[in-house]
């Protein structure tokens, strides 16, 4: 039996995906060989191969060591970073936006890389909920930071589209860690400032 970790390390495998996809709209009642479905398998995996991304990717290597001295003290804020992820129930997509903050002890992060980091984990199937979660910490491992907090706000397209069909809602998920899990005047200071 295959170790579904180490498959989804390697990335997928592109023909059985088409394959499978090819299956699917059988089963549908299309015709995959029609005109407009004859290069879609293709396309599906190649999409799926770039959603997924994520688990490929080193948090480290995306570092690139930009992660700088800085005698700052001052609370750090990135927001409105967009996000589109796939929500693990459902294989439908979630996008919205992510908003960080961070508490620095003498390191700064490269302001490209807080986006990449949250690409990085946004491209694996997700619920909100743990997303939210592994930005933080990750942020909080590599930057010693004083305090880090993430706010994701997204609309999902499982409860969109299918289900209970409620085309405005949003959910918001959050994770404060550190100083700004114990200081409410800077947790209200970030607050405050992402909804600006």
């Amino acid at each position: 039996m295959t170790d579904a970790k180490s498959s989804i390390d390697k990335g997928p495998d592109k023909k059985e995906l088409e394959s499978l996809y090819r299956q699917i709209l059988t089963n549908l009642g299309e015709n995959p060989n029609r005109e407009g479905l004859r290069g879609t398998p293709e396309r599906v995996a190649n999409a799926l191969e770039f959603l997924t991304s994520g688990y490929r990717q080193d948090v480290k290597k995306v570092l690139n060591g930009a992660i700088f001295e800085s005698d700052t003290s001052e609370l750090v804020v990135v927001k409105n970073i967009e996000l589109y992820s796939m929500c693990e129930h459902h294989l439908l997509p979630f996008f919205g936006k992510c908003h960080v903050g961070y508490l620095p002890s003498g390191k700064v992060i490269g302001l490209s890389k807080v986006a990449r980091i949250v690409d990085l984990f946004a491209r694996r199937l997700q619920i909100q909920e743990n997303l939210t979660k592994q930005i933080a910490e990750t942020l909080q491992e590599h930057t010693d930071a004083h305090g880090v907090a993430v706010v994701i706000e997204a609309q999902h397209l499982c409860m969109m589209m299918r289900g209970v069909e409620k085309q405005n809602s949003v959910m918001v998920t959050s994770t404060v860690l550190g100083e700004l899990h114990d200081s409410p005047a800077t947790r209200a200071e970030f607050f405050s400032l992402i909804h600006r």
